[in-house]
């Protein structure tokens, strides 16, 4: 068994701090139509109330969320909705760049992957929980290697800024807060 692959499963109903990464850790997400293409179909699943949206911030290379599931889309879970719609939306991008070779992989059920399997769920249950989760994610441009502004809240890809003024410009963001108020 590899020990390496993490497993987590994701339920419909609950709060998850979710991870998708880019296969092979490339920087798919460095360009904003990459990012604007991830904000947008988030955006589309919170509208069809599919999913509900309370943080995100997307890196050149993987993209936190915390959101709740809240319902099926047909047969698939949200998260393999969102999966799904945008490997498909970037491998006609890459194959237009002809790019997509880097995405190829021996596989019998596909010929590229644009998302690692491993995507990584870990249930929010806290407020403590809560904030630790939003504070990583809103940090972690600024963090480490990335600096890819000068502070979280001017970071536009990430949801730091709403939760510093209260405006949402996204359209589909949700204070996560608010459901852990009495705590």
């Amino acid at each position: 068994m590899d020990n390496q692959k993490r497993k987590s499963h994701t339920s419909i109903g609950r709060i998850y701090f979710w991870t998708a990464t880019v296969h092979k850790w490339r920087y798919l997400l460095e360009g904003n139509r990459s990012k604007q293409l991830v904000v947008d179909y988030l955006k589309e699943l919170s509208f069809k109330k599919f999913i509900t949206v309370y943080g995100f911030v997307i890196m050149p290379n993987h993209i936190h969320v915390i959101w709740r599931l809240n319902k099926l889309n047909g047969k698939e879970s949200p998260k393999a909705s969102f999966l799904k719609y945008t490997a498909h939306e970037f491998l006609k991008q890459l194959k237009n760049e002809g790019k997509a070779c880097q995405y190829k992989v021996n596989a019998l059920n596909k010929d590229h992957e644009i998302w690692q399997r491993d995507s990584l769920g870990v249930e929010i249950y806290s407020r403590h929980v809560a904030m630790q989760k939003l504070d990583y994610i809103h940090a972690n441009p600024v963090s480490g290697k990335w600096l890819l502004a000068k502070d979280d809240i001017r970071y536009h890809y990430s949801s730091a800024h709403f939760y510093e003024t209260g405006v949402d410009s996204f359209g589909f963001l949700n204070n996560l807060y608010n459901l852990f108020d009495g705590e």
